[in-house]
């Protein structure tokens, strides 16, 4: 089967990237940042950008089919890793009331600037269709 691209319709058009691949079975999640369906980051910090970044990240994998149980690897990238730490609680909150008790392998990558200025996380993930039904 050839990969086929995701591109939820509650998300900006995207232009020069996918917001998601599905290749035999594994959803390649894009990174996804704050954007809203216009393209513009929205407002708030480090916990709103979060909570919106996840969103889109849910939602790309939504539209190919998927649960938040499906993730299998996310990496997040942050511009002020001592301010995410900072509101670890808040974010873990978020985390709860989107996806539940489930923790994929994770990775946290300090970075010093995301391709949108005003981005301030941006969370990458991999994700296979077939782990909902081995659980």
């Amino acid at each position: 089967m050839a990969p086929h691209l995701i591109t939820p319709t509650s998300l900006a058009v995207p232009v020069g990237f996918a917001h998601g691949v599905l290749a035999e079975g594994v959803v390649y999640l894009g990174g996804q940042t704050a954007m809203d369906a216009e393209g513009r980051i929205v407002d708030g910090d480090i916990v709103d950008q979060f909570r919106r970044a996840l969103q889109n990240v849910l939602a790309t994998l939504a539209a190919a089919g998927g649960v938040p149980t499906d993730i299998v690897s996310l990496t997040i990238y942050l511009t002020d890793v001592s301010e995410y730490q900072r509101r670890g609680r808040d974010i873990g909150k978020v985390w709860k009331e989107l996806v539940g008790d489930w923790y994929p392998a994770m990775a946290g990558v300090g970075v010093t600037q995301l391709w949108q200025p005003e981005a301030l996380v941006e969370i990458q993930g991999i994700a296979s269709l077939s782990t909902s039904a081995e659980r």
